[in-house]
């Protein structure tokens, strides 16, 4: 080769690479092109992530660790906590739970600088100029696949605090919207702490952000979950007089009740100026604590036809509701001679500042595992308050940023509360810390002893002594990998091998964990109501087989297929079966949430 032709080859080369550089330059202007105008933009690609990069060509799965299992009662609920990257495990959860979630709670690392923040194995320091753009670019990933596995009612709370707050909001509205804020879409948790390295102005407070699947459809549970606790309500049942609030009349039958005073008369009106009530038939005379004859008022009276309702129910046993679906239990005068209602309360709404929680959840974590150092637990009273409003008793509560355990130990704390039965699934990476000059591993070392004591009634070990009754089953799962090269291209030989190892992945989909069979040919789990099967191979010869099995009760049947297969269970003279295919809908979910 001469001279000539080597700079010409190199020239060419040059001009590709140039090429390339500009393609993706283009690629990134019309990505920054197509967001918000109003909103927030970071440096999403100077370091990728290395585990979003690991998932195109890897396809997470899950090993169930069978040692670490805890089964105290088989009709109580089954908790989950995943050891791995929350990266990989939102992967696998948005395949088996996928807008089944109610309440997310994550406590995220915060950004301060202090080695708190693992970015591709290395602690972001201060001095990384890019230290915002690669948290929010961590943030960004997982809050979208999180988004995914949120159900129609479903809400997401995260804990932050001044070093992120700012930047957080704007990421949350983009992608949940502002619109789908919970009110303001921010609470705030006082937690008055130490003084120190602060010169103006101390720190007394961090942030919950809350935002919704769909604001519109958020429920409050409180009254559901503790209806003894709502009390009762109370309130004029007039209001000033505007051109908004027009003036009517309404009747006041004889025997209501007067507080406050037995023996009193009112001649003309009550009250004054735009809270002026007119007597219109008066005098107005109570005996003994009683209106003496029926009495006609005039004055803005918002709840004019509820008021109706009460008194044509009052003497029938029928009870009067108001358009909350709360209670009226009594219409009265006070001795003022100003008629009021008092209502059994059905809801409770949650403050935007919180003011009477610990400031720490150290105590909680230490009564479970005594001398045990962890920076910065959350308190259990924290999680318990946004679950008392936000899950119902049966929800599903994840986690997929747990440290020490508080979010589990919280949601089987409530459940013991309100008898219910609410489940977590907790995500833990299990990183190594050094606390008190000791190297620890968060989720082995900390988090699943915690859970583990919590549940077997242990406070403890030494001396087995018992605490709160708080029952409930956990399985502990590890992500795992079938490495495939490229996940848009997933060859016949790794189909079969997903389709062998995605059994603990379909156990958790269906919730039935309970393994009855594994052989070369099927592998088969039930709960109390239903069986599920993973009939493994291309093979159909057994499947006859596998239905004479499954021919008792509700069974689910995941048929491998290359594509999407076209037996029925029906077909077969097993109208029980339902059929489902195997693997192509795990590597289509893959495929999906790669595109977020």
């Amino acid at each position: 080769m001469t001279k000539e032709q080597k700079t010409y080859d190199n020239s060419e080369e040059k001009v590709k690479e140039l090429l390339n550089e500009i393609k993706k330059l283009k690629e990134e202007n019309e990505k920054l092109k197509s967001r918000k105008k109003y909103g927030i933009v970071w440096e999403e690609e100077k370091e990728p992530e290395k585990v979003v990069l690991e998932c195109k060509e890897k396809l997470p799965i899950l090993k169930d660790v069978k040692d670490k299992e805890i089964l105290t009662d088989k009709n109580k609920p089954m908790n989950i906590l995943i050891e791995g990257d929350n990266y990989h495990a939102l992967q696998v959860l948005n395949y088996t739970h996928k807008g089944k979630i109610d309440v997310i709670y994550i406590d995220p690392p915060y950004n301060t600088g202090n080695s708190n923040f693992l970015y591709n194995d290395r602690y972001v320091d201060l001095e990384d100029t890019y230290r915002h753009s690669k948290w929010l670019n961590f943030m960004s990933k997982r809050l979208r696949l999180a988004k995914e596995l949120l159900n129609m009612h479903g809400v997401i709370f995260i804990s932050i605090d001044d070093n992120e707050v700012s930047q957080l909001r704007s990421l949350c509205d983009e992608i949940f919207d502002e619109n789908n804020r919970l009110d303001r879409g921010v609470i705030i948790w006082n937690n008055a702490g130490s003084t120190k390295g602060f010169r103006s102005i101390v720190k007394n407070h961090e942030y919950i952000l809350a935002y919704a699947k769909d604001f519109k459809n958020v429920r409050n549970y409180f009254g559901e979950n503790f209806p003894d606790e709502l009390g009762l309500v109370e309130g004029r049942l007039q209001i000033k007089r505007t051109k908004r609030n027009p003036i009517c009349r309404l009747n006041f039958p004889k025997g209501t009740p007067i507080e406050g005073v037995k023996n009193v008369k009112f001649e003309n009106s009550v009250g004054a100026t735009t809270n002026r009530i007119d007597i219109i038939n008066g005098p107005m005379e109570f005996k003994d604590g009683r209106l003496t004859k029926d009495i006609i008022l005039e004055a803005s009276f918002p709840y004019r036809f509820q008021v109706e309702k009460y008194f044509k129910n009052i003497n029938t046993g029928k009870k009067t509701y108001d358009t909350k679906g709360q209670e009226i239990i009594s219409i009265f005068f006070q001795k003022n001679g100003v008629p009021y209602y008092r209502k059994r309360r059905n809801i409770q709404v949650m403050g935007s500042v919180q003011s009477d929680l610990p400031n720490s959840g150290l105590r909680d974590l230490q009564k479970i595992l005594p001398g045990i150092e962890f920076s910065n637990p959350k308190p259990v009273e924290l999680i318990v308050r946004l679950l008392s409003y936000f899950s119902p008793k049966n929800g599903i509560i994840l986690d997929f940023m747990e440290g020490s355990g508080t979010t589990g130990h919280s949601v089987l704390e409530i459940n013991k509360r309100d008898k219910g039965k609410r489940k977590f699934i907790l995500v833990n990476k299990n990183e190594k810390k050094i606390e008190s000059d000791k190297e620890i591993k968060i989720c082995t070392d900390i988090c699943y002893p915690r859970i583990k004591k919590v549940i077997l009634n242990l406070e403890e070990e030494a001396n087995g002594k018992l605490i709160k009754n708080m029952p409930g089953n956990l399985k502990y799962f590890k992500t795992d990998f079938i490495d495939v090269g490229n996940i848009y291209d997933v060859s016949d030989e790794k189909k079969i091998e997903l389709t062998y190892k995605a059994g603990e992945m379909i156990a958790l989909r269906e919730d039935a964990f309970e393994e009855i069979e594994k052989n070369k040919w099927w592998q088969i789990f039930k709960n109390k109501n239903k069986t599920v099967a993973i009939y493994f191979r291309e093979d159909q010869s057994k499947l006859g087989d596998l239905f004479e099995k499954l021919k008792k009760g509700n069974a689910i049947v995941y048929l491998f297929s290359w594509g999407k297969n076209e037996v029925k269970g029906q077909e077969h003279g097993y109208d029980n079966i339902t059929i489902k295919d195997i693997p192509q809908p795990i590597i289509e979910v893959y495929k999906e949430v790669n595109r977020l």
